[in-house]
């Protein structure tokens, strides 16, 4: 099942401290829902694990994201994945971010297209199931991303850390503590799902009134 997502938002950090940012393996693994951290393997690899669960279908695919182009002048960076399902599933696809100084060099603009292709079980919820989740599960990854990002240096950003978080990692390049959001241990779809069944009956009562 190939998937094509894309998501624009804007974070309150200069362009140079996103590009960082988002060049660390740590920071990446740390918004995402339900992903952890293996190894990294050198400056441009390194390995990974995410745990979905969908209703009575669940999947952890293990693989490898590989830094495949990074343009510092651009700042453009291309992401490759590759992965594989206990239960015999496949994951692969690119990741491309695109950044961008907004005016007033305070803020920046993050541009994400990414290209998935999924085979196993967890297909057998649907593509339009599929999609609404890996839309939820995109906005919490942006919410993390902005409350790591605008975070003050030093303080654990207030919105993103959960009671019964892990003791916060130290970073790699500085050797100081790096807050970060708590790990989910799987991400959390039942409350996902119930969001995406809630949009869609409320989609469909707009249309239907829309039409009366």
């Amino acid at each position: 099942m190939a998937l094509e997502i894309k998501e624009s938002f804007e974070v309150a950090a200069p362009i140079d401290k996103v590009w960082a940012f988002i060049n660390d393996p740590e920071n990446v693994v740390a918004c995402m829902p339900g992903a952890s951290l293996k190894e990294i393997v050198d400056a441009n690899q390194f390995i990974g694990m995410v745990k979905l669960k969908i209703g009575a279908v669940s999947a952890q695919y293990q693989g490898t994201i590989t830094y495949a182009d990074r343009d510092e002048a651009a700042h453009v960076v291309k992401m490759l994945a590759a992965g594989n399902e206990r239960g015999g599933g496949t994951v692969s696809g690119t990741i491309l971010t695109r950044l961008e100084p907004l005016a007033s060099g305070g803020s920046t603009r993050i541009e994400c297209e990414s290209s998935i292709d999924l085979t196993g079980k967890i297909v057998q919820v649907g593509r339009g199931m599929i999609e609404g989740v890996s839309a939820q599960i995109i906005k919490k990854y942006v919410g993390n991303v902005r409350a790591l990002l605008e975070a003050p240096s030093g303080e654990a950003p207030a919105g993103a850390l959960d009671e019964g978080a892990d003791a916060p990692s130290t970073h790699a390049a500085t050797g100081t503590p790096a807050p970060g959001p708590a790990k989910e241990d799987s991400i959390n779809v039942v409350a996902v799902v119930f969001k995406v069944m809630m949009d869609r009956i409320t989609g469909f009562f707009r249309r239907l009134f829309g039409h009366a």
